[in-house]
């Protein structure tokens, strides 16, 4: 198992179709005990949330968001915690939501700085 998600910030590799997660997106992470959470915001997305578990390196959690339109959306994820060449986390999503049609595949990781 990778290290702990617990304080690490993650931003996307790429920006999604709009009303969703961006490049301006950014989340902060916290694990504890197999329990992982996070809050975001930051580009369409004026506040989002998510909770789940971790078993291993895999994160299965449901995510819900405020987005600048006014609009929320919620949904379900499963994500692969990788470690890159650097050393950084990066998580391999897949999600769907559940709030309305639409799924893909995204990843995340920690920013460069």
């Amino acid at each position: 198992m990778t290290r702990s998600l617990d304080g690490l910030v993650f931003v996307p590799v790429a920006d999604q179709a709009p009303g969703q997660v961006g490049r301006r997106t950014r989340f902060e992470y916290h694990e504890r005990d197999g329990l992982v959470w996070a809050d975001y915001r930051g580009g369409d997305v004026v506040k989002g949330h998510l909770i789940g578990t971790r078993e291993g390196d895999t994160v299965d959690f449901r995510y819900v968001q405020l987005r600048l339109d006014g609009t929320t959306a919620s949904g379900h994820c499963t994500s692969l915690v990788t470690v890159l060449a650097d050393g950084r986390l990066r998580l391999e999503e897949s999600w769907s939501w559940e709030s309305q049609e639409g799924s893909g595949t995204s990843s995340v990781e920690q920013p460069l700085d």
